[in-house]
C-alpha cells in the first residue's frame, strides 16, 4: 500500500498557519480543529511544521510569555517529507526512526497532504481485518474447491 492510498481515504486537506502568526493562534487552531500539527506555509511554500509537542516544550521553558512569540520561532524547519508513491512502511520508518508523528506529503514542491502515525495504524488494522476475513472464509470452506 502507498501513501497516496491513505490520502485518497482520508482526504488531502491539511491545516496551515503562517510563520508570522502567534503561538497563541497556533494553539487555538490546534484545539479548535482537534489536531496535533499545523504546516507552516507562506505563498504556497512549505516552510516548516509546528506540533503540539513543540508548543508544550516552549511553554514549559518560557511559560505564558511564549504565547506572544511567533510560530517562526518554534516551528521545525528541517523537515522529513514523504511522497505519494512511498510505501506505507517507508513512511512509518521515517516517523518511528525520527520520533515524530506527522509527515507532510509533497508532490514536487506542492503539499498534497499530511499523514499521521494514527492514519498508518488505522490503515494497517483495516488491511489485517480484510486478510483475516479471507483466511477465515478459506479455513471454513466458504470458497468453492
Amino acid at each position: 500500500m502507498k501513501v497516496r492510498d491513505i490520502l485518497i481515504t482520508k482526504g488531502s486537506e491539511f491545516e496551515s498557519i503562517s510563520p508570522e502568526q502567534s503561538v497563541k493562534e497556533a494553539i487555538t487552531k490546534l484545539l479548535e480543529k482537534k489536531i496535533g500539527s499545523l504546516l507552516v506555509v507562506r505563498n504556497n511554500e512549505l516552510l516548516g511544521i509546528v506540533t503540539d509537542r513543540d508548543l508544550f516544550w516552549r511553554m514549559s521553558r518560557e511559560g505564558d510569555k511564549a504565547l506572544n512569540g511567533k510560530v517562526a520561532d518554534i516551528m521545525t524547519t528541517k523537515l522529513i517529507v514523504g511522497l505519494p508513491d512511498d510505501d506505507i512502511d517507508i513512511a512509518m520508518a521515517y516517523m518511528t526512526n525520527n520520533r515524530f508523528r506527522h509527515l507532510p506529503i509533497l508532490d514536487g514542491s506542492r503539499v498534497v497532504g499530511i499523514i499521521s502515525i494514527g492514519d498508518i495504524v488505522k490503515t494497517q488494522v483495516q488491511d489485517l481485518k480484510v486478510e483475516n476475513r479471507y483466511l477465515m472464509d478459506y479455513i471454513t470452506g466458504k470458497y468453492p474447491a
